[in-house]
Order: C-alpha cells, then structure tokens, then sequence
C-alpha cells in the first residue's frame, strides 16, 4: 500500500500470473515503489531524488529485483519447447531421450572409376583441393563399366565447403583409378542450434513407436552423422511414382544424407514394420540386436543415399555507381550462405523445393547498393523460374560455381 509504513505492506507491485504467463512489473514501478518504501520508514520528509544517496541506493534495489524477475522468466521460458534454450532446451530433450548432436561433417557424392568389380571399402579416404580428407560412409562396388557412385563424409565435422570437381584418390585401392565430385558436397553443420534442434525434436517424436513413418524418420534422423532423411511408402499393389522415384508395390522407401550405412541400415530395421519391404540403391546386411536369439537373423536393408544436385541461381542487380567491384564475389557468398543456413535455420531438405524468394533477404543484407531486378533457379545453366523441386532421391547444393551475377 503506498505510504504506508505498516509492517509486511510495500508499494512495489508484484509480479502476476496470467493466460499470457509469467508478467514481471515494469522497472520504472518497481523504482517507484522502492522509493515510496524509503520515503515512508523515513517519515515522508525524504529526498528521493535519484542523484542522492538514497535514489543510488533505491536504483541499486530495482536492479536486484529486476533481475530476479528475469532470472524466473527464463525458467518458465524455459520449460516451453518454442523458447527453451541451452541447458534448459537439453532438457526438454532429455524427456523424449534425445542429445544434443554435435557438428554435423560435409557429405559429398563421389563418382568413382575403375576396374569392374572392384569394391572400395567403407572407410576409404579421398581428398578434395583444399586437403580435407572425406571417408566412404559405405562400400562401393563398381559396376561392368567399372563405375560406381557412394557418398564420403569429411573426417573433420563443421562447415567445410566441398565444391564441384574437386575431389581427388587419396588412400589407395587396388582396381580404383579415379575420383571425382560432379556436384558441391552437402556443407556439413557446427554443434546443434536451438532452432535446429527443436525440429529435429517435432520430426522425432514418434520415433519410440514401431510401423508409422513417422517413427522411421525419427529413428533414422537421429543416427550419428545424418543430416537428413526422407521416408515413404507405397501400400498399394501396383508400382507407384513419387517425386520422380518408382516404388515397387508395397515397399518401403528411406533416402537419407551423412551417417555410416550400419547405423542407417539398422535405424530402419529397428523402426520398420514386419513383413515391408525395403527398397533402395543401397544393400546393407544386418544382424538382428535382438540379445534373446541364440544365433541372431539377419537382414537385408534397402535405402537410398541423397544424391546431391546442383541449384542455379541467376542474379541480375540494377547498376549504379555505388556498386562495388566485388559485388559479383559479394552475391555468390550471400548466397551460399543463405543456402546453407548458417544462422541455425533448416536447410532446403531432400526432396525439397529451392524458393527464388529465399535469396531476398540475404542479398539486401549487403547494403543499399543491392537492387534486385531478378532472381532466379533451376536445375540447369541460365535457369528463368522462381522455384526448383529435387526428388526425393536427391538433395540441392549450391556452390560459387553455381551462382551467375549480372550488374546491368
């Protein structure tokens, strides 16, 4: 009660509990009624006057407060998924037995060349210009023409740009005469964001259930190294075309980017229903972990890896003198950044649609020398549209090489 100098009364206003949550008092009312408080033990005669000893003082008071009332906010954001961070977010994830994953490795489809037959080992090194190293997530075995396609990840984890063609042999194999990089590898990640981690939280909440899809990608998405995951099916008795894939009659389809092909393989076993078939570019055989088997069953897997396909992204800026010389170069890191969402942000996924739209904003970041007149995608050289679908069977990366910047 304001003035009032009885005991266990104050004039600060406390802090409520609403529909909307937790709403502390405003600073300025809490210095108000602190000075009200010292005004009143002092009988009404006190200079509450912010530059006086007692105003410091008060100002000093409101401080504390404030900041406890801060320190309750965050806890009670805390507990709410849409705001938690940090520890706090940890342990939101420990409820639905999640971690926190660390840096995520570049990914990179490698076509490799050689005698026919010839299997590179899972493990096998090659190396890109730049001297980073990059291991097979599985084996490869080269076809009668003495080629064969397999995804390497980088034995370093963090954002390691990988561009087109720039893959080479590194750790030699016996049949094996060349590697190389069609497309920019998938630029791997720094240690999980907030934002990151909360949608890895809603894909994967299922994935303690057996049968839904749901499930699958939740148990696949969460395999060491796995940046990204695609799941369907087709239940129906006739082959069916989705996302410019065939799936057989009653199959089971998982295309998945990073990860060893065990653990994926595995992941899939855990999750799929009994009696589905699974179909894929991949074939990996696994034992059922199951410890009540005297001698465990094993299985064969079927998945597919992302194969990465290039986006093209054409930029034309209106002139002006304001433009600086590097505007190309300028565009082309905007842009790759952007892409590859730096900032914690989802990455286009497989199967997904590349929006022109989504270079706007990055692009007049730069300064107010950025006009846009156009910007456009597509899958080939000088593209014209505003979106770019990929299959489900691949996953878009964009590179400096990928990226034309015209100033007219």
């Amino acid at each position: 009660m304001s003035g009032s100098s009885s005991v266990g009364t104050t004039s600060v206003p406390a802090p409520t509990m609403t529909d909307a949550g937790f709403v502390a008092p405003a600073e300025s009312d809490i210095l108000a009624g602190i000075l009200d408080d010292m005004n009143a033990a002092f009988g009404n005669v006190l200079n509450t006057d912010l530059s006086t000893p007692q105003g410091q003082l008060a100002m000093s008071l409101t401080a504390i407060v404030g900041d406890a009332y801060d320190q309750m906010l965050a806890l009670f954001n805390g507990v709410d998924p849409a705001r938690a961070a940090g520890r706090m977010q940890d342990a939101i994830g420990n409820l639905y037995f999640m971690t926190r994953k660390p840096a995520t490795a570049t990914v990179v489809t490698c076509q490799c060349v050689g005698a026919a037959g010839t299997v590179v080992p899972q493990g096998t090194l090659v190396q890109d210009g730049s001297g980073n190293t990059y291991a097979a997530d599985g084996a490869i075995t080269l076809d009668a023409t003495g080629n064969g396609v397999g995804a390497f990840s980088c034995t370093v984890t963090g954002a390691v740009e990988c561009p087109p063609h720039s893959i080479g042999v590194y750790q030699s194999v016996v049949g094996l005469t060349s590697v190389t990089n069609a497309a920019a590898g998938v630029t791997g990640a720094a240690v999980e964001g907030r934002q990151a981690f909360e949608l890895r939280r809603q894909q994967t909440v299922a994935h303690n259930a057996i049968g839904p899809l749901d499930a699958l990608a939740g148990e696949v998405l969460s395999v060491a190294g796995v940046t990204d995951a695609y799941v369907n099916e087709n239940s129906t008795a006739e082959p069916l075309v989705i996302g410019g894939v065939t799936l057989p009659a009653h199959s089971l389809y998982v295309c998945v980017n990073g990860g060893a092909d065990k653990d994926v393989a595995l992941a899939i076993l855990r999750r799929k229903p009994p009696g589905c078939a699974s179909v894929g570019t991949s074939s990996v055989v696994v034992v059922d972990p199951n410890a009540s088997y005297a001698t465990p069953p094993s299985y064969t897997v079927q998945f597919t890896r992302a194969q990465a396909v290039p986006v093209y992204v054409a930029v034309v800026l209106a002139a002006g003198v304001d433009v600086p010389s590097t505007a190309g170069t300028d565009v082309q890191a905007a842009i790759v950044a952007a892409f590859e969402n730096v900032a914690d942000a989802q990455r286009v996924p497989i199967g997904g649609t590349v929006y022109a739209s989504r270079f706007y904003a990055c692009l007049s970041a730069l300064g107010s020398w950025v006009r846009i007149v156009e910007v456009s995608v597509g899958l080939a050289q000088n593209p014209t549209g505003l979106t770019a679908q990929v299959g489900i069977d691949q996953i878009p990366v964009v590179s400096a090489s990928t990226i034309s910047v015209v100033v007219s």
